[in-house]
């Protein structure tokens, strides 16, 4: 890797960015998964900065326990604070934990990407929502000391033993991945809209080909009648009607994360398919299924896991990275600097058999405007 990373270092010259580091990091045999997806982690900035942040105001701690992020934190500060500006690091610390937490990623086989992202942030909020319960009294967890909630008009009742619901913790994962989603359903008999939020970390979007992000997010949104066997039981009609439902995004996230379904289950062939389709997903997105204040919210692209590979079964996983305007293409210990242009390479295939396996998986953006 010396050749390659004097080769990054040529490429870049003195435009190389102050205090930025490109290191590849070894396979230890199936772990490009991984590799490909902590990547576009280590190069999501406020991502980066709070992982930082926490491993400084935790390494003091002589007895704390060793965990799937601290390892990570320790992971991205041993690259941060490396002499050398390129080279290769061997996440092995980490993939030690992962495969001793979870026997989903000890075996061999080929893992997906979009499945580790997810366990991933999910335990690292648990892990902070765990260590937030530990340092607050309990007087401060529970909502008892704040004003009375009200919802819909009325007092929320308090239970018989006084206790008042508590708070969800908002951890910093929340506040850089999380968005709400809306889930209206509207009665054609009497017309009621009734609104349901949920919370995401990421969209997974059914991809068609020839399309592009725009329209998989239409259709995301797009509205569905619910007839015959699959009425909606409205409370104000107190019966079974007939409804429209559609989904929009309430509140979009700093970072929006997009996952593009790629491997679909095929009944006939009773086994998963890759679906190489050409998705077209652009350097800067405008989101347009958002409810007011956030209509055309707008996004750029900063990371793309891409799957390499004909079947869900088998192959690989590279990372494209932007920063500081240079896009970077990583692959296991491999770095090199790609043209912009070469991004659409990887949208997917027009046709069904292409020599092309290289697509886009998971695509990260980063909002250009507020999201508070």
């Amino acid at each position: 890797m010396g050749a390659a990373g004097s080769k990054l270092e040529k490429a870049l010259g003195d435009q190389f960015p102050e205090g930025e580091r490109y290191f590849g990091f070894e396979n230890f045999g199936n772990t490009c998964y991984c590799n490909s997806v902590l990547q576009a982690l280590y190069f999501c900035v406020p991502f980066r900065e709070q992982l930082l942040e926490y491993y400084t105001s935790n390494k003091s701690v002589a007895d704390a326990e060793e965990n799937l992020m601290t390892c990570l934190a320790d992971l991205f500060s041993q690259i941060s604070s490396q002499k050398k500006k390129t080279g290769v690091i061997a996440p092995k610390r980490f993939v030690q934990r992962l495969k001793k937490q979870n026997e989903l990623f000890r075996s061999y086989m080929h893992q997906d990407a979009h499945e580790f992202l997810n366990y991933l942030l999910n335990e690292v909020v648990d892990i902070l929502e765990k260590e937030a319960k530990a340092t607050k009294p309990e007087h401060e967890t529970s909502s008892s000391s704040s004003p009375e909630k009200i919802a819909n008009g009325l007092k929320v009742p308090q239970a018989a033993n006084g206790v008042v619901h508590k708070e969800p913790i908002v951890t910093w994962v929340h506040n850089i991945f999380q968005g709400i989603l809306t889930n209206e359903t509207r009665c054609l008999r009497c017309e009621t809209v009734t609104a349901r939020d949920e919370t995401f970390l990421d969209l997974s979007l059914d991809i068609e080909q020839n399309s592009s992000i725009t329209s998989c997010l239409k259709n995301f949104s797009s509205t569905e009648t619910l007839h015959a066997e699959d009425k909606f039981f409205c409370d104000k009609c107190c019966s079974l009607q007939e409804a429209q439902k559609r989904m929009k995004i309430k509140k979009p996230p700093h970072i929006l994360v997009i996952h593009l379904k790629r491997f679909k289950y095929i009944e006939q062939l009773g086994r998963y398919k890759k679906l190489s389709y050409r998705v077209v997903f652009p350097l800067e997105l405008k989101l347009s299924n958002t409810v007011e204040p956030y209509a055309d919210v707008e996004y750029s692209l900063f990371a793309v896991v891409v799957h390499v590979g004909s079947g869900p079964n088998h192959g690989h996983y590279v990372s494209l990275v932007k920063s500081h305007n240079h896009w970077l293409f990583f692959d296991d210990e491999n770095v090199e600097m790609i043209e912009e242009s070469a991004v659409q390479t990887f949208f997917g295939s027009s046709q069904e058999y292409s020599s092309n396996t290289d697509h886009g998986y998971i695509l990260f953006y980063e909002s250009l405007g507020p999201t508070k």
